[in-house]
C-alpha cells in the first residue's frame, strides 16, 4: 500500500499513472529514434525497436552506435538499456537481461545466437507470467535449458538433431495461439527461424506553410501582411485535415542567416486566420529585420481534431462576393420561376399546416410561427390510417399495423393534445392525442388518435401515423 511505502520511505513521490500519455510519449520517442535507422517500432510499455541495418558504419561501428544512443538519451534525462542483435527478439532479450551495451553481430546462425544468449533467463523470451511459471516448474530456467530440450543438439545449420523434447513442449502449449503464450514460437523468433512482423511508426507531418519572398522585407507592415496570408493558408491546411492549432511557431529567416522564432499557444484549438494574425501582432514587437527577411514559415507543432462548423451564409457572401439571394436568382432564371420553392412557417399549431412552400420571389409571411413542441424531422405528406391495439379506448397503444407490417410498441411518450382550429373547422372535428412511440427494434414513429371515446363527435377513435420521429 502507498501508506506503507511512505512509512518506509518518507521522501517517496507518487503521481497518478497516465498510460495514454506514456504511449503518446513513446510514439514521439520512436519517431525521434529513427536517427539511428530507417524505421522504428513500438514495444509497449517502455521499449523501442530500431532497424539499424546498413546504418552502423555511419556512426563508426555498432559499439559506437550504442554509445551514441546512450549519450543522446542521457542528454534528455532518460535512462536506457540498449543492445544490438540480428533479430528483434534477441535484441530485446539482451537489452532487458543481458550485459549493458552488448552487441551480437549480424549474420550469426541459430547456434551462435543460442551460445551468446544461453545464460539468460527464460523471461527473456517475452512470455506471459503463467507460461514462465510452468517452465520454471519443469526446470527450464535459462534459454540454454530450453534450447537443449527443444533441439537436443543444434548443429551448424541451426537444424534440430532430436525433436522429442520439442514435440513434448508442443503438445503442452499447442492450444496457446498468442506468441507470448507459446515458448516455442518465441524461441524460433529469437533464433531467426520464424519471422516476427513489426508495425513501423510513421511520422505524421505537421501542418506547415511558408513564403519565399522575391525581395527581402524590412518593414513591420509588410511582415504583418505576410503573416496574415500565411494564417489564411494555415487555416485551409488545418481545415483539410479536420484539425485546429493549439501551438503555432512563426519562423523568419534573415538575409544574414539568423533565424527568428516566435511561438504562440492557444487555450483551445482554432483555425480562424483573423484570430491567429491578431495574436501574432504582439509577438512581432521589437523584431530586428537586419538586412531583410527573405523567408517566413508558419508551423502548427500541436494540433487537435476540430469539427467543421456552419458559418453565416450572408456574412461569407460579403467577404467572397457571393450571396444566397444571387444564387436563387440564377436558379430561377435558368430553371424557371416555378421550379424553385422555399419553405415558410405559418401560424398554425396543426403539424400539416405549420409549414408551406412558396416561390422565392414572393414576400415571406409577416406573422411568426407559434412555438410548438419538438416535431419529427420527417412528416408524411398525408397522415396514413393505421390499426392500433390498445388496452382501453383511452389507453396507450400496444401494437399497430402500418403498410402491411405489424409493430410491437416498446416505449411510449405522450399524449400531446392538439385541439382543432375552431375558426376554420366544422364543429364536429375531433381532438388529436399525439404519441411518440418506439417499436421493439428501435424504430420511432409519431402517431395520433383522432377523437375520444364518448366525445359525441363520432364512433370509435381512429388512429393515424403522421411522422417518423428522430
Amino acid at each position: 500500500m502507498l501508506a506503507d511505502a511512505r512509512t518506509v520511505c518518507p521522501a517517496l513521490k507518487a503521481v497518478p499513472a497516465d498510460p495514454a500519455g506514456d504511449l503518446a510519449f513513446l510514439e514521439k520517442l520512436a519517431v525521434w529514434a529513427q536517427r539511428w535507422g530507417p524505421w522504428s517500432a513500438l514495444d509497449p510499455p517502455d521499449g523501442l525497436l530500431v532497424d539499424t541495418t546498413a546504418a552502423a558504419h555511419l556512426f563508426g561501428g555498432e559499439a559506437r552506435l550504442l554509445g551514441d544512443v546512450e549519450a543522446a538519451f542521457s542528454k534528455r534525462g532518460l535512462s536506457v538499456r540498449a543492445a544490438i542483435a540480428s533479430t528483434a527478439g534477441a535484441a530485446w532479450a539482451l537489452a532487458h537481461y543481458g550485459t549493458r551495451g552488448t552487441v551480437v553481430g549480424p549474420g550469426q546462425d541459430a547456434m551462435q545466437i543460442m551460445r551468446a544468449l544461453g545464460d539468460l533467463p527464460v523471461a527473456a523470451l517475452r512470455l506471459d507470467p503463467d507460461v514462465l511459471t510452468v517452465l520454471r516448474r519443469l526446470g527450464l530456467k535459462r534459454l540454454g535449458d530450453l534450447g537443449n530440450i527443444t533441439s537436443g543438439a543444434i548443429d551448424r545449420s541451426g537444424q534440430a538433431a532430436d525433436t522429442a523434447g520439442r514435440d513434448a513442449l508442443h503438445r503442452r502449449f499447442r492450444n496457446r495461439k498468442s506468441p507470448s503464450a507459446n515458448p516455442l514460437v518465441r524461441l524460433d523468433q529469437l533464433l531467426g527461424r520464424v519471422p516476427e512482423p513489426l508495425l513501423p511508426v510513421v511520422a505524421q507531418p505537421v501542418p506547415m506553410v511558408q513564403r519565399r519572398l522575391m525581395e527581402p522585407i524590412r518593414h513591420r507592415t509588410l511582415l504583418d501582411q505576410v503573416l496574415a496570408d500565411l494564417a489564411e493558408d494555415m487555416a485551409r491546411e488545418l481545415e483539410g485535415r479536420g484539425e485546429g492549432a493549439r501551438r503555432l511557431e512563426a519562423g523568419m529567416w534573415r538575409v544574414d542567416g539568423e533565424v527568428i522564432v516566435r511561438r504562440l499557444e492557444l487555450a483551445s484549438a482554432t483555425r480562424d486566420p483573423a484570430h491567429i494574425a491578431r495574436l501574432f501582432e504582439e509577438k512581432l514587437e521589437g523584431i530586428e529585420a537586419g538586412f531583410g527577411i527573405e523567408t517566413v514559415r508558419l508551423r502548427a507543432s500541436w494540433a487537435e481534431p476540430l469539427a467543421a462548423e456552419q458559418g453565416d451564409v450572408e456574412a461569407a457572401a460579403e467577404r467572397h462576393g457571393t450571396s444566397l439571394s444571387a444564387c436563387i436568382d440564377r436558379l430561377a432564371v435558368r430553371l424557371g420561376p416555378d421550379a424553385v420553392r422555399r419553405p415558410v412557417a405559418r401560424e398554425s399549431h396543426l403539424p400539416e399546416r405549420a409549414q408551406s412552400w412558396q416561390p422565392p420571389l414572393e414576400p415571406a409571411p409577416s406573422a411568426s410561427a407559434p412555438k410548438n413542441h419538438e416535431r419529427p424531422l420527417k412528416l408524411l405528406d398525408r397522415a396514413e390510417r393505421i390499426s392500433v391495439l390498445y388496452a382501453s379506448p383511452d389507453g396507450y397503444p400496444q401494437r399497430f399495423r402500418w403498410r402491411g407490417s405489424v409493430h410491437d410498441v416498446a416505449r411510449v411518450e405522450g399524449p400531446e393534445r392538439i385541439a382543432p382550429e375552431w375558426w376554420r373547422e366544422k364543429s364536429n372535428v375531433r381532438l388529436r392525442d399525439y404519441y411518440r412511440i418506439e417499436d421493439t427494434i428501435g424504430r420511432r414513429y409519431w402517431i395520433y388518435r383522432s377523437g375520444l371515446a364518448g366525445d359525441g363527435r363520432g364512433g370509435v377513435p381512429d388512429w393515424f401515423l403522421q411522422g417518423i420521429a428522430s
